[in-house]
């Protein structure tokens, strides 16, 4: 059997600071090395937002070490699935890739008590991903 990811998945947001972080963290930890795993911003913030980093912390993921990374037109072109996370972003197209866009609130500027539902939320889509990236590779 080939040890090769079953799909590429890259995650965008405008920051690349929260959303797509935690994205990119819980399907990390869920997919292990079965997907690989990118996340990208149009304007990559400074560091990764703190709430995000603590609300996943609660949970056992770790993404303290993350970084804001820049969108490229290769990360996009290296992707079977790109994900946008409800901000807007404009990626480029290419034929035979799977576009989606997750509405999510933006958890910029607020606390951890409100970062843990759109955290929720993303494990939940994270979680259907999974199952449709399987339920493709068995077809």
């Amino acid at each position: 059997m080939s040890s090769a990811p079953l799909a590429s998945v890259l995650f965008v947001c405008v920051h690349n600071a929260g959303r797509s972080q935690m994205a990119a963290g819980f399907l990390t930890h869920l997919a292990g090395d079965r997907v690989e795993v990118r996340s990208a911003g149009s304007t990559p913030g400074d560091r990764v937002n703190p709430a995000a980093v603590e609300a996943m912390e609660e949970i056992g993921i770790d993404i303290s070490a993350a970084e804001p990374k820049i969108l490229t037109t290769e990360a996009v072109q290296a992707s079977d699935y790109v994900i946008t996370m409800g901000c807007g972003d404009a990626c480029p197209v290419f034929p035979g890739k799977t576009y989606l866009d997750w509405a999510l609130e933006d958890p910029a500027g607020k606390g951890v008590d409100a970062v843990r539902p759109i955290r929720d939320e993303i494990k939940t889509r994270i979680e259907a991903l999974i199952a449709e990236i399987d339920a493709k590779r068995e077809a």
